[in-house]
């Protein structure tokens, strides 16, 4: 987790298309959004967080192979707080773990 969010930054995922947008209303919460293809728009008060992704090459790793989408996320009229605010919920909500 971040202790600071630029209003627009890029991230590389480690999921398919089908897992990103099957967590994604969970990881926004009771936030509104619109989503067209690798498009979603989340509805703030006021502002909002454009994201858009893609698919790039799977990572390789010796035999194994990991799914990766790049993300952008760009917020217009969110604040330093807003912003940390849903990240940190978003993050937490999207971290994985093995063990």
């Amino acid at each position: 987790m971040q202790s600071h969010y630029a209003e627009q930054f890029e991230r590389d995922m480690s999921c398919t298309e089908v897992e990103w947008l099957r967590w994604l209303p969970a990881a926004i919460g009771a936030l509104k959004h619109q989503q067209i293809a690798g498009q979603a728009v989340v509805q703030f008060e006021p502002g909002a967080l454009r994201l858009s992704w893609r698919e790039l090459e799977p990572l390789r790793i010796a035999m194994v192979r990991l799914p990766r989408l790049r993300v952008e996320f760009v917020f217009q009229g969110l604040d330093a707080a807003q912003r940390h605010g849903f990240m940190q919920r978003f993050d937490l909500y999207l971290q994985r773990g093995g063990g």
